[in-house]
């Protein structure tokens, strides 16, 4: 465990997939601000002791944006983290994730990296970097500039470089009727618990489309990118990951935080701008934490203080990150090819992580059977 500049800079290498999903979660469902950034934020602390690795803690995506385009109620949100928790804790610990990860090739979890680098780079380019009409494409390309100069920079990390850029060109175009989120809260706790009817709706709303993209970027993927950007580490398995996924889920819907997983984006994303160590989980989540008693009584205002033209730059480096990954079958032709079809697929195709994971799964092994002689 390291907290020096490089694990700093890291800490915030997966802030542009955090917090707009956060944020925007907070403002649509209305839940505590102070609670969902507290309960995040030590998530990641725990994240970090248990994994003594850059294993940050975030959002689950597709959850989140169905929460936030269907407004759904905060104790509907608890209900889903806590059945994709349930189901994920049984196939931890049942065996069924395990064999899971054997009959799934490693082609098609690269795939499912790739989609997910595609959609991370996507939405970089098409929603962050434009959020500022010219000016902010200038900010963008300053930032990007910054990042390749000090990419191999010990002493000086790129990511705080940006990030204090971003911090000044906010407050430089402060809106003069906009109060600055400063102030002091404590957590309020759920108001109620999630009824029946809650949980059926949840079940089917938000945890089966969610359980398809944690199997694969979650879990799977996590796996695998631990492996490629750690090989001298002890291996991860399966169970260990989705024991924490699930326990995380479970500890989380009743403090009212967001239901949250694992994900290899988030460990590339810290990676890539220095982290080693579980150090920089440990430094992002003592962030959240104080930015949820101090900083978040106006969650929209908060998000001012990180101009998207930044976070986009950070989110464009964690995608081409994550995209590199697949360079190691480059050489393997037909493997490289459906790595990259489960990534088109994953990325731009509804329920595409899911229909990637089993479509891609029994492509392969249909192949290899007529293949046999």
């Amino acid at each position: 465990m390291r907290f020096d500049r490089r694990e700093f800079a890291g800490a915030f290498g997966d802030v542009g997939t955090d917090l707009p999903l956060l944020v925007g979660v907070v403002v649509a469902t209305g839940m505590d601000a102070t609670a969902a950034f507290v309960t995040f934020g030590v998530l990641q602390i725990l994240s970090g002791l248990a994994y003594r690795l850059p294993m940050p803690v975030q959002p689950l995506k597709a959850m989140a944006a169905i929460a936030i385009a269907g407004k759904m109620s905060p104790p509907l949100l608890a209900a889903g983290g806590l059945i994709v928790g349930v189901v994920m804790l049984v196939l931890a610990n049942s065996g069924a994730l395990a064999w899971i990860a054997r009959v799934v090739p490693k082609a098609v979890v690269r795939g499912i990296q790739v989609g997910l680098g595609l959609q991370l780079a996507n939405l970089a380019l098409t929603r962050f970097m434009p959020a500022d009409g010219a000016r902010g494409w200038v900010l963008a390309a300053i930032a990007m500039t910054l990042v390749l100069w000090l990419r191999e920079n010990r002493r000086v990390p790129a990511a705080l470089v940006v990030l204090a850029l971003g911090f000044v060109y906010a407050a430089v175009l402060w809106p003069a009727n906009v109060a600055l989120p400063f102030g002091f809260r404590l957590p309020t706790l759920p108001s109620r618990w999630p009824t029946s009817d809650e949980f059926l709706k949840a079940s089917l709303l938000l945890a089966l489309p969610q359980l398809a993209l944690s199997l694969g970027n979650s879990v799977l993927a996590t796996k695998q990118v631990v492996a490629d950007l750690f090989p001298q580490r002890e291996p991860l398995t399966v169970r260990r990951i989705g024991t924490t996924y699930a326990l995380m889920n479970l500890v989380a819907a009743p403090l009212g935080g967001l239901p949250v997983c694992h994900g290899s984006g988030g460990i590339a994303g810290h990676y890539a701008f220095g982290a080693r160590t579980g150090g920089s989980a440990v430094i992002y989540g003592a962030f959240l934490v104080l930015a949820g008693f101090f900083l978040v009584g106006q969650p929209a205002a908060f998000q001012r203080m990180f101009p998207g033209p930044v976070l986009g730059t950070l989110l464009l480096v964690e995608a081409v990150t994550v995209l590199l990954l697949v360079r190691d079958i480059i050489g393997q032709r037909d493997a490289f090819v459906l790595a990259i079809a489960c990534g088109i697929t994953a990325a731009f195709v509804p329920y595409g992580y899911a229909w990637a994971l089993v479509g891609g799964t029994l492509v392969w092994w249909v192949r290899n059977r007529r293949a046999k002689p």
